[in-house]
C-alpha cells in the first residue's frame, strides 16, 4: 500500500521534484527493494550506517580509543573493497565518557539512525538499555562488555567469554601453576555493578571447586588509590590477587602491593590492563607477576591475524600504540560485516535479517586465536581464555603465556 501511494506521488511530483523514488532512500524506518534486498532503519540504497557508544575520556579512554580507531580501520578497508551489498559502511561515534547518563543519550540519539551498533562499551549501560534492544528495537549491539547478565538476547550479543567464566579460566591458571592451592585465601579487588559482580561469581565458583577462600573488596570506577585494598588483603593473608577493574586500578594495586611487600601473583580480567602502564612506576612490577586473561591473542603476538592488524592500524594510526583493543574492536567490526554479507545474501538487510544472519555464524576469529560460536544467545561466543603477561618488549606489551584453554571448572559452569 506504502509503495502505491509513494508511486502516484511520484507520478504526479515528477516535475518538480527529482530523488522520489520507491527504492529505500531513507535511514528512518522505511522499507524498500533495491535489488530485490529488504531495508530498514540505517539502510538506503547506498549506505549501512552503524553506531558506536565509546569511552574516550572515563575510565577506559585508552580501551575506547583503540576499539574506536580499529573499528573505523575496517570501515575504510570494507569501503575500499566495494562495501558491503553494494553499499558503503558509515560509522558514527559517540563518546559518553564512561558516564551512564551520556552512554543512554547516546544510545537514545542514534538508534533510530544506525542499524545496529558495533561497540557499546561498558556492561551497566547496555544493561540499562536492553528491555529496549529487546522489546521495540531490536538492533544487533556488539558490546565491548562481558557481563553474563547481558547472555539469553538475541539482540545484544557478546564476543569473548563472560567475566565469570573468564574470571574461572584465571583462577585455574593460578592453580595449574601451583600459585595457589587448596586451603588457600585468594584476594579479588572488583567494580561495584555488572562487570565486578559478574566476575566475583565466577571466582566464588572457581574457589568452591578447588577448596579455595575469596577475600572480597569492592571498589568503585572513581577510586584509583588501591593502598586501603591491599592493606586489607595483606592482613587477610592472601596468596593471590583476582583484579576487575580498570587499567588505573589495576596498576596502582599492583604498584602498592610491591611497595608494602605483597608479593603475591595477581591477575586481571581482560579490561583491567593498558600497555601504557608499563611505562608507569608500576611497570616493574607489572612485568613481574601480573597476568591477564582475554578471548583473544595479544596484537603483538607472531601469529598470521595479529601480526597483519598491528601492520595495518600502524600504518593508519603512526602516532598510537598498539593494544588488545585494537583486536576487540576490529574482530567486532568484522563479526557485524559477515553478518551483513549473510543477510545481504538472504536479501533482508532489516534489523530482524541482520539478528538472523548472526544467528548461522560459528567458527568465527580463529585468526586471533579462539573459535566463536554465535548460534546460542544463551551463551557466550567461547568458554576459553588467553593467559598473557604484560613485556616491554613486545608490541601491544603482552605475551602469551598459556593459549587458549577452557578449565574444567569453565565448561561445567552454569549462568544464573
Amino acid at each position: 500500500m506504502k509503495l502505491r501511494v509513494l508511486g502516484a506521488v511520484c507520478a504526479a511530483l515528477a516535475l518538480t521534484l527529482t530523488g522520489c523514488s520507491e527504492k529505500a532512500k531513507s535511514s528512518d524506518g522505511g522499507e524498500g527493494a533495491e535489488g530485490g534486498v529488504k531495508a530498514g532503519k540505517g539502510v538506503t540504497d547506498s549506505v549501512i550506517a552503524l553506531g558506536a557508544l565509546t569511552d574516550m575520556t572515563g575510565v577506559y579512554a585508552s580501551l575506547g580509543k583503540s576499539v574506536t580507531q580499529a573499528q573505523q580501520l575496517w570501515v575504510k578497508q570494507t569501503n575500499a573493497e566495494g562495501g558491503i551489498c553494494d553499499r558503503k559502511i558509515e560509522l558514527t561515534v559517540r563518546d559518553h565518557g564512561y558516564d551512564p547518563q551520556k552512554a543512554v543519550a547516546g544510545y537514545t540519539e542514534l538508534e533510530p539512525k544506525v542499524l545496529g551498533f558495533v561497540q557499546f562499551i561498558g556492561s551497566p549501560f547496555v544493561g540499562a538499555v536492553e528491555q529496549r534492544i529487546d522489546g521495540l528495537d531490536k538492533g544487533l549491539v556488539l558490546p565491548q562488555a562481558w557481563s553474563a547478565n547481558l547472555l539469553g538476547s538475541k539482540y545484544v550479543r557478546i564476543v569473548g567469554a563472560t567475566y565469570d567464566v573468564e574470571t574461572i579460566n584465571a583462577i585455574d591458571y593460578l592453580l595449574a601453576e601451583k600459585r595457589i592451592a587448596k586451603g588457600d585465601r585468594i584476594g579479588h579487588v572488583y567494580f561495584e555493578g555488572d562487570y565486578g559482580e559478574n566476575a566475583l561469581a565466577g571466582s566464588e565458583y572457581a574457589a568452591k571447586r578447588a577448596g579455595l577462600t575469596v577475600v572480597q573488596q569492592m571498589i568503585k570506577p572513581s577510586d584509583d588509590d588501591m593502598t586501603a585494598q591491599v592493606a586489607a588483603l595483606k592482613q587477610a593473608g592472601v596468596k593471590a590477587v583476582v583484579i576487575s577493574a580498570g587499567p588505573r586500578q589495576a596498576a596502582s594495586f599492583v604498584g602498592v602491593a610491591a611497595a608494602t611487600g605483597l608479593q603475591v601473583p595477581v591477575i586481571g580480567n581482560n579490561s583491567a590492563y593498558a600497555p601504557q602502564l608499563l611505562k608507569t612506576q608500576a611497570g616493574p612490577a607489572l612485568m613481574r607477576d601480573y597476568y591477564v586473561a582475554a578471548s583473544t591473542l595479544p596484537i603483538g603476538d607472531p601469529g598470521t591475524g595479529p601480526a597483519k592488524l598491528a601492520k595495518e592500524y600502524a600504518a593508519a594510526y603512526p602516532k598510537d600504540g598498539l593494544d588488545n583493543g585494537v583486536i576487540a574492536g576490529y574482530t567486532a567490526a568484522d563479526l557485524y560485516g559477515e553478518a551483513l554479507k549473510k543477510a545481504c545474501a538472504a536479501k533482508d538487510l532489516t534489523r530482524e535479517g541482520v539478528d538472523k544472519a548472526l544467528l548461522t555464524i560459528s567458527g568465527f576469529g580463529t585468526d586471533f586465536g579462539v573459535s566463536h560460536d554465535f548460534t546460542d544467545p544463551a551463551a557466550p561466543s567461547t568458554r576459553e581464555s588467553v593467559i598473557m603477561k604484560p613485556d616491554d618488549k613486545v608490541p601491544g606489551g603482552l605475551k602469551v603465556v598459556r593459549p587458549a584453554e577452557a578449565a574444567a571448572a569453565a565448561k561445567t559452569y552454569t549462568f544464573k
